[in-house]
């Protein structure tokens, strides 16, 4: 192992050090550090013209200039570390980079997790229905949002999801009719998704289509959306299905133990809601984090006091219900503080924001920040989402259509074993090695920044430091730029290896 850690790394420090060597000779040679002197009508033109070259050290030959700069960069290793900075603004490249990387770190990481768990979701999903409406939907919808520009996705959103939404706000009502259509388009969704024969895919239609008709008509009448909650109740309800769904995925709904484990944290969590009402409004980020590690913690436990025959399934399933129950509880508590937060000055009934990563002089607690951060986040996360989502459809869906053709998924089949066993034991772990090549590199990609996303929404990333470095000619915040996103894939890389490993016992990485 350690071996196979030396050697990567060794070899992935060579490639970094290739790739910076090159980056820095393109932008030499291609960036103009001069340019707006040449026109200058100064009477001093010469002697700015002399103090830019000295400044820069332009007449040094750039291969000596690239060595210098790599010097800085190998003072890091003893604390001293000398990236250089801007001549435009004076400011140094890791103070740059400080506020850059969370910034990006906090659009992307929910952007990524989201695009994730939905595309693969549907991708598996559109897999075991192959050749239905709903994979011909699914196939239609990945490669219409595969195709679309993401600055006219990123338009579209700030002009329905933000303006269009922020007026809609103002008499959150719909007609009888608007109510009925999306009953209808809720219905044909999940009869599609959960198939079956013709009644059984009657009875979804007419279950799900009256719900969604009951909950729109609720949310519009009561005025819900301005003064949103969901309570103990509905935390319970919503937890109840969330721990079906998963123990049935999980474990299997015969597992009479897995399931008894992930209803009783369910029932915890609504035992628990009023409690934890005194201790919010004292809330910060590192309560919240550790509450989290608490609730998982706790359906851990739970699920292990439960035990039987395999008292891991029971553990895991429980331990997932309490994240999930855990969730329902922040969401609630963000949600209380809605109607202030919309009736703010600052806000002025428009909570949706289309630009920047917070709100100009909001003042407030823990939650209308957190609440703050949300509406900001909201377009351009699901701006990313949206892209990214359709190419991990096409790859988990492909990926489990291969697997599922294999000799071992037929003698799986032939021994008895039932089909949730098969798909998911069996064949979706399998099908998630091709994923794991691509979701390290796209995870560093995106870190890159999105470039057009953030240039639309004002968001401060690593994209738009990566686009004013280059209008102003910092070729040393250029270079640091690179650095961190060379070193995040060439670690990616790395990471794949032992992500193969972990899904495929075969694998061994000291191979």
């Amino acid at each position: 192992m350690i071996t196979f850690i030396g050697r990567r790394l060794l070899s992935s420090a060579v490639v970094l050090l290739g790739a910076t060597f090159i980056v820095y000779m393109l932008l030499a040679y291609s960036l103009d550090f001069l340019q707006d002197l040449r026109t200058s009508t100064a009477p001093n033109k010469e002697q700015l013209i002399q103090a830019r070259i000295d400044l820069l050290d332009l007449d040094v030959p750039p291969p000596l200039r690239y060595l210098s700069w790599l010097g800085g960069v190998a003072g890091c290793a003893i604390g001293r570390c000398d990236l250089g900075g801007s001549w435009v603004t004076g400011q140094a490249t890791p103070d740059l980079l400080a506020t850059a990387i969370p910034s990006s770190l906090q659009l992307m990481s929910v952007a990524v997790v989201l695009a994730i768990l939905l595309g693969v979701t549907v991708g598996i999903t559109s897999a075991l229905r192959q050749y239905t409406g709903f994979d011909y939907g699914v196939t239609f919808g990945s490669f219409l949002l595969y195709s679309l520009p993401s600055f006219w996705v990123a338009v579209l959103l700030k002009l329905w999801g933000a303006i269009g939404f922020n007026d809609f706000l103002a008499d959150p009502t719909l007609s009888w009719p608007t109510i009925l259509a999306i009953a209808v388009v809720a219905g044909l969704i999940w009869q599609a998704v959960i198939a079956g024969d013709r009644r059984r895919r009657a009875l979804t239609f007419a279950v799900s289509a009256v719900a969604t008709g009951a909950v729109v008509w609720f949310v519009t009448a009561t005025g819900w959306l301005n003064d949103p909650s969901l309570g103990p109740v509905v935390i319970a309800l919503l937890g109840a299905g969330a721990a079906v769904a998963i123990t049935a995925l999980a474990a299997g709904l015969r597992n009479r133990r897995a399931l008894w484990s992930t209803l009783t944290v369910v029932g915890i969590g609504a035992l628990l809601w009023y409690p934890l009402q005194f201790l919010f409004p004292y809330a910060t980020g590192l309560m919240i984090a550790g509450l989290a590690v608490v609730t998982v913690g706790v359906g851990v436990l739970v699920g292990f006091l439960y035990g039987g025959p395999d008292r891991g399934q029971s553990m895991r399933a429980a331990g997932i219900t309490a994240f999930v129950v855990g969730f329902l509880i922040f969401v609630d508590r963000v949600m209380a503080v809605w109607e202030p937060y919309n009736n703010s000055s600052r806000v002025s009934g428009r909570p949706i924001a289309t630009i920047g990563a917070q709100t100009p002089g909001l003042g407030g607690d823990y939650w209308v920040r957190t609440l703050d951060t949300f509406t900001h986040l909201l377009l351009p996360t699901i701006a990313l989402t949206l892209i990214s989502f359709a190419a991990y459809t096409r790859y988990s869906r492909a990926s489990l259509l291969e697997v599922m053709n294999q000799d071992y998924i037929r003698t799986a089949r032939a021994k008895g074993l039932p089909e949730r066993v098969v798909t998911m034991r069996h064949a979706f772990r399998n099908a998630l090695i091709p994923l794991a090549t691509i979701i390290p590199l796209d995870i560093a990609a995106l870190f890159g920044g999105a470039i057009i996303t953030e240039r639309i929404f004002a968001w401060s990333g690593m994209g738009t430091l990566f686009l004013k470095a280059l209008e102003n000619r910092d070729i040393d915040v250029v270079m640091g730029y690179f650095l961190v996103i060379g070193t995040m894939l060439v670690l990616a890389n790395i990471i794949v290896d032992f992500i193969y490993a972990a899904l495929d016992p075969r694998i061994r990485v000291n191979a």
